[in-house]
């Protein structure tokens, strides 16, 4: 392992103003996006979408610092013949891989998951890595709730197993000279507040840090992609943006080591705007050890998607769409955002 060639590529992912394209829906989620604009999801619409965003030369080269894949894109051609791999690297950005294989319910503990993957990604990450991959994404589902017996979930049981999972992840990535992200997601799903959204985090975080410490992972060659602190949606109290923002950083402040290059936060079903909103009133409260930027896919793509619709001579209003929400967020990065500034546009 190079550490200094980890760390370097975990900094460039997270340059200031810019941020992650999370472009890696399995098969089954990006379906249900196409459904939506009513869009037959074959091998080759998944391509064609994908394609314009790559291609989308504004957007990619000044506010995409890297792109994460799905097994499918990695290996896929655009219409001319040249990698998609290829696209992202030609703009600047840096590709990625999720390598995790989706969820599966955790024995001994009814309505859990466990996140699936870890056989043979050791083989898998040097195929990656020769395809040009340089970091990947494992995500881990934690939810707040009631499990199908009527127990409080999470358990300790499955905060416990999802941590160290994702702690042997890192640690092949890291191996195989890829730059892991580390994705412990508390869903906001139910009708938490935000204390118990922060009170649960708190528990995985710090499970997670202590894994990644017993599996001997290089915190400078990592980077974190976690929720916010924020009531789930069917809240009755929902959390205003201030809220959010305090809240997430004296979380992050008492969980995250300073010697993780950067936080990429995943948007979690925000709404765009309040995913960008959340982003950047973090930002501007300001003085963090790590730099805070976005690793959003749905908050970056539900604009774009709804604008090209299928539809070749929509591709230009779709790049547009994508330029916009990038612009946005990668202003956020830095707290410039302002509400107005989506209105001018729309």
């Amino acid at each position: 392992m190079n550490l200094a060639d980890l760390n370097k590529v975990a900094l460039a992912m997270v340059t200031p103003g810019k941020g992650i394209l999370a472009a890696d829906e399995s098969s089954g989620t990006i379906k249900k996006r196409f459904d939506a604009i009513s869009v037959e999801s074959t091998e080759e619409t998944r391509r064609d979408y994908r394609e314009m965003l790559f291609r989308s030369q504004e957007a990619m080269s000044k506010y995409v610092s890297g792109v994460i894949l799905y097994d499918e894109t990695i290996w896929q051609n655009a219409k001319d013949g040249t990698p998609l791999v290829k696209l992202i690297e030609q703009s600047g950005a840096i590709p990625g891989i999720k390598v995790d294989e989706g969820t599966q319910g955790l024995p001994g503990c009814p309505g859990e998951l466990i996140t699936a993957g870890l056989d043979k990604l050791a083989e898998r990450l040097k195929k990656y890595y020769e395809r040009g991959a340089r970091f990947a994404k494992w995500r881990a589902v934690i939810d707040i709730g009631h499990g199908t017996d009527g127990r409080n979930i999470p358990s300790m049981t499955a905060i416990h197993v999802n941590a160290h999972a994702l702690a042997r992840y890192a640690a092949l990535c890291q191996q195989a000279q890829i730059v892991p992200i580390v994705e412990p997601e508390v869903l906001m799903d139910g009708d938490h507040d935000i204390d118990r959204c922060f009170e649960v985090t708190q528990r995985v975080l710090n499970k997670t840090f202590q894994e990644l410490r017993i599996q001997r992972v290089a915190l400078e060659g990592m980077i974190l992609k976690p929720n916010m602190a924020i009531a789930g949606k069917k809240s009755p109290k929902p959390s205003p943006v201030e809220e959010v923002a305090e809240k997430t950083i004296l979380l992050l402040k008492s969980c995250v080591p300073a010697a993780v290059p950067g936080i990429a936060f995943l948007s979690g079903g925000q709404s765009d705007e309040d995913a960008t909103a959340h982003l950047n009133a973090m930002n501007r409260i300001g003085g963090l050890p790590w730099r805070l930027t976005f690793s959003y896919g749905r908050a970056l793509q539900a604009a774009p998607q709804k604008a090209w619709s299928g539809k070749a001579e929509n591709v230009a209003a779709g790049q547009r769409a994508f330029t916009h929400r990038a612009r946005m967020n990668a202003l956020a990065s830095k707290g410039e955002w302002e509400a107005g500034l989506e209105k001018k546009v729309a």
